[in-house]
């Protein structure tokens, strides 16, 4: 049975394992990244790989990484929250392995060929898009079986398709993106105000933050919520139906069969999923007896980065 690495490459940790042709992952190992130094960035990678390749004989080696790929799945062109700049990964890679095959892609197209392959949509014929909802949104399209990289290799930005003319700025530069009101920081930003608008059914919600609604972080939205704090419900809700307008959007483009729904957001379960589904519902509803994809959330968790990126690596 042929083994392959995958390597899960973030802003604050780089996730290794090797995986079996079914998606099984055998063994694992993290270490943190070193974002802001190139060099220790490719010295952690390298030595995950070696780590691995010490136990287990593989025939290739594939790295999600949190950016902008080429379209030839070798140069980094872009990385938010790591060094890289036009960084020629694969090659300097490959010449540190003695020439074992390297694949580059992007983290969020990794994790959408895993939950296709072996996860949430693995019963799917040849169609699916996830979006992956954490600090931000990613995401990844399947059409015909296989990845949409686009001319230039950096498809499927989901998160920057426009929602609100002249909204929330973005930290890409544009004004009222998606991700600006459906993300985990939107999440935040909605209970920041909601908790300083009405105090009084923020009580559970402040208490967590020290009584300070600059304070509140994610995690305490989703307790605060999951106690039935009105505010932070609320918030969800706010995340949630825009989460559906935009799942809307695209099954109007696309028409996938499967829409998935991953990333860390998503743990909070019916908080975001129930609202996302009510506005998805409601924004196709016109399409009347028209089938329309069906939406699930992702099953694979941390492990899609790692089995999606061994999983390409063999193709």
């Amino acid at each position: 049975m042929a083994l392959t690495i995958g390597v899960d490459v973030g802003g604050t940790k780089v996730l290794g394992g090797v995986v079996d042709e079914g998606g099984k992952v055998l063994a694992t190992t993290r270490r943190a990244t070193p974002a802001e130094d190139v060099a220790k960035t490719l010295d952690v990678i390298v030595d995950v790989v070696r780590e691995l390749t010490e136990q287990h004989e593989v025939t290739g080696v594939g790295i999600g990484a949190a950016g902008w790929i080429d379209a030839s799945r070798s140069t980094v062109l872009f990385a938010p929250n790591l060094a890289w700049r036009d960084e020629p990964l694969r090659g300097k890679v490959e010449a540190a392995l003695g020439g074992l095959p390297v694949v580059v892609e992007n983290d969020a197209n990794v994790a959408a060929w895993a939950e296709f392959r072996f996860g949430a949509a693995e019963d799917a014929d040849d169609s699916m898009v996830l979006f992956t909802v954490g600090t931000g949104i990613g995401g990844g399209i399947i059409l015909g079986g296989q990845l949409v990289r686009g001319a230039h290799g950096i498809a499927a930005e989901l998160g920057h398709v426009q929602a609100v003319p002249e909204g929330q700025l973005c930290g890409c530069g544009r004004r009222g993106c998606i991700e600006q009101y459906a993300s985990g920081n939107a999440l935040v930003r909605f209970a920041q105000t909601g908790a300083k608008n009405d105090p009084g059914d923020a009580g559970l919600l402040l208490s967590l933050a020290g009584g300070e609604a600059n304070a509140i972080t994610g995690p305490m939205v989703t307790e605060a919520a999951q106690s039935g704090c009105r505010v932070a419900i609320d918030a969800f809700h706010q995340c949630g139906t825009w989460l559906g307008v935009a799942i809307a959007d695209m099954v109007q483009i696309l028409d996938p069969q499967i829409i998935v729904v991953g990333g860390g957001v998503i743990d909070a379960g019916e908080l975001l999923l129930g609202p996302t589904m009510s506005s998805y519902n409601e924004q196709i509803a016109q399409r009347g007896r028209l089938p329309i994809a069906e939406v699930r959330p992702a099953v694979l968790g941390n492990t899609a980065g790692i089995v999606g990126a061994a999983d390409l690596a063999r193709r």
